[in-house]
């Protein structure tokens, strides 16, 4: 049996339209009575330790969606118990969503490499989806405004940016032939690098890129109402953007999807 956690998320809600007619797969999320889905439904919430051995029971692959929303260590606990209780529950193998190696840069790097560690120490198979930054996240953090800027402390600076649904496909086909890829780290970033610039463009003629410093940027998302750990995390990523750490192209996408990747501009266009 497959499971996916997180499944009410973007990510998940793309893997399990995938996965979607399978008579091995369930789905896990923190609320069951949310989720209207053509396949099984079990309440999974990493926040609920002693409850996640029995939503793990019969499961032989776990596809385990980051809960990276929060505070690095609350992201630590939820992984752990999810970990010690797909080991409880006699778990087979665990396919991890992990950040791309070049995101290291990044502040929420940490309770990734943190997860990856675990899983490898673990006596369970595992693999790690290192996925790149979503085409989809840079959308949201260079959206065109009104008056048709794009403003973001991006520098010259571009991120090889990923399609969600990418992603997505190359967790279905992992999970689904889990034991083939035991062991494996797959490093999972687009084949096009776009900044600033090319986002402009590709809204149209009359839009323009106009970076703006961090500082600028740190005071526009305070004042937004984001959570206090979020301002960190998002000035990271544009920094690492704009210092060229997140550019590099190629990985092992195209191999596991079996054709070239989505346009990243198409995705931010979608």
């Amino acid at each position: 049996m497959i499971l996916v956690t997180g499944a009410t998320g973007a990510l998940g809600t793309l893997i399990a339209k995938r996965l979607a007619g399978r008579d091995d797969t369930v789905l896990g999320t923190r609320d069951p009575h949310q989720l209207q889905a053509a396949l099984p439904v079990r309440r999974i919430d990493f926040d609920d330790p002693t409850a996640l051995t029995k939503g793990f029971e019969g499961v032989d692959v776990l596809l385990l969606i980051s809960a990276g929303y929060g505070e690095d260590d609350t992201v630590i606990a939820r992984h752990g118990a999810a970990i010690d209780a797909a080991k409880k529950a006699g778990v087979g193998h665990v396919v991890y969503t992990s950040l791309t190696a070049d995101g290291d840069h990044l502040t929420y790097a940490l309770p990734h490499r943190w997860t990856e560690r675990r899983l490898q120490e673990s006596t369970m198979g595992w693999t790690s989806l290192r996925n790149g930054l979503y085409a989809e996240l840079l959308a949201e953090l260079a959206a065109p405004s009104a008056n048709g800027r794009v403003t973001a402390p991006l520098g010259e600076g571009s991120l090889a940016a990923v399609a969600r649904a990418d992603l997505a496909e190359a967790a279905v086909r992992v999970t689904v032939e889990a034991p083939a890829h035991a062991g494996r780290i797959y490093e999972l970033v687009g084949e096009q690098a776009i900044g600033g610039a090319d986002l402009a463009r590709a809204h149209g003629p009359h839009v323009t890129y106009e970076p703006e410093t961090l500082a600028q940027a740190r005071a526009r998302i305070a004042a937004s109402g984001a959570e206090p750990f979020q301002v960190p995390m998002l000035m990271g990523t544009y920094s690492a953007i704009a210092a060229g750490f997140m550019s590099r192209i190629g990985g092992d996408l195209r191999q596991l999807l079996g054709h070239a990747p989505r346009s990243p501009l198409a995705a931010v266009l979608a």
